[in-house]
């Protein structure tokens, strides 16, 4: 998918609507309120922000410093920020970006500078049901793939909310306890706090086909291999990942 720069590309998505509303009668130029912060996304289209270097984060723009991240995380995949709002400028470029941290405690959101990240747009979301062990993959808001999964014991549960693809990852032993590939997911367990990296969740195939429809992970949503390879290739860094009872 071909990255978009910063600048009108998020405002024409995300505000426009709000600009045009906002016009003075007679036909004159829509104007952007500066330093309005509007929504961005929709049920259908998300974005994601992938850093192009040390990626500083905050709390606040220009305020406390929240994180740095480096171009490539630990498995050498680019770090990826889910966008959900942006605050643009009078000439409706954006100037900052609320985005989604992969960090603990879940949740967590802080601001990007624009010229440290490239935008990308996303189709898709997966949707998890919990009580009903199954995933779902949406496209431009069409129902593409349904699947069983399992899912967190009740002694490590996997996490409510709402989340997005920050990884994917290639497996080397497709015959492995992950299965061919790992979609990682910027949620972390609730319970597990002493492993490594922070305990966070995935979505991934399995050796223990016999898991499916039961829950029996650590916090983790498993997939049966084939499908996963399915869902792999559909599923790009920044897709949506809804997580519910």
């Amino acid at each position: 998918m071909r990255p978009m720069r910063i600048g009108l590309a998020l405002a024409y998505a995300s505000a426009m609507a709000l600009v045009a509303a906002a016009a003075p009668a007679g036909g004159a130029q829509p104007r952007c309120q500066a330093g309005v912060l509007h929504p961005v996304g929709t049920p259908t289209a998300a974005y994601s922000a992938a850093a192009i270097g040390a990626t500083r984060t905050y709390r606040r723009p220009g305020g406390e410093l929240l994180s740095v991240f480096p171009r490539l995380n630990k498995l050498r995949f680019p770090t990826t920020f889910s966008i959900v709002g942006a605050i643009v400028n009078a000439r409706c470029g954006a100037s900052w970006y609320r985005v989604k941290v992969p960090v603990r405690p879940n949740g967590v959101v802080g601001y990007v500078h624009p010229g440290d990240v490239v935008v990308r747009k996303v189709t898709t979301r997966i949707s998890v049901d919990l009580s009903r062990r199954t995933l779902s993959l949406y496209r431009r808001g069409r129902l593409v793939l349904t699947t069983p999964v399992a899912v967190g014991t009740p002694e490590t549960p996997t996490p409510i909310g709402r989340y997005y693809v920050n990884q994917r990852i290639t497996v080397i032993d497709p015959e492995g306890p992950y299965g061919p590939a790992v979609l990682g997911v910027s949620a972390f367990s609730n319970v597990l706090t002493g492993w490594a990296d922070g305990a966070p969740i995935g979505i991934h195939g399995t050796n223990q086909p016999w898991s499916i429809g039961q829950a029996a992970s650590n916090g983790c949503i498993r997939v049966p291999n084939a499908t996963l390879l399915r869902l792999f290739a559909a599923a790009d860094a920044g897709t949506p990942v809804v997580i519910h009872p």
